[in-house]
């Protein structure tokens, strides 16, 4: 059978690269140890841009709840633990 298959399952995504149903964009991270074990293989690298982290927006600084204040203090924390 052929055709296009598209999932939006990252275990499902994963393991169809694995099995060679077709290629998977996903994270560097959620894929290591199956490009460590050469299971998986990079392709394209070059068209991939390098994660540079996760962004939050909010509107307005003025306007910024104490859930937000709390949840971008912890984020700020869980980013320089290393």
């Amino acid at each position: 059978m052929s055709g296009t298959l598209v999932v939006d399952d990252l275990e499902l995504v994963i393991s169809g690269a694995v099995e060679g149903v077709g290629l998977a964009y996903v994270a560097e991270q959620e894929v290591a140890t199956y490009l460590s074990r050469g299971t998986l293989l990079r392709v394209l690298e070059e068209w991939c841009q390098p994660f540079a982290g996760f962004f939050i927006y909010y509107p307005s600084r003025r306007q910024k709840t104490a859930a937000l204040s709390a949840l971008v203090s912890i984020l700020r924390y869980g980013s320089h633990r290393t």
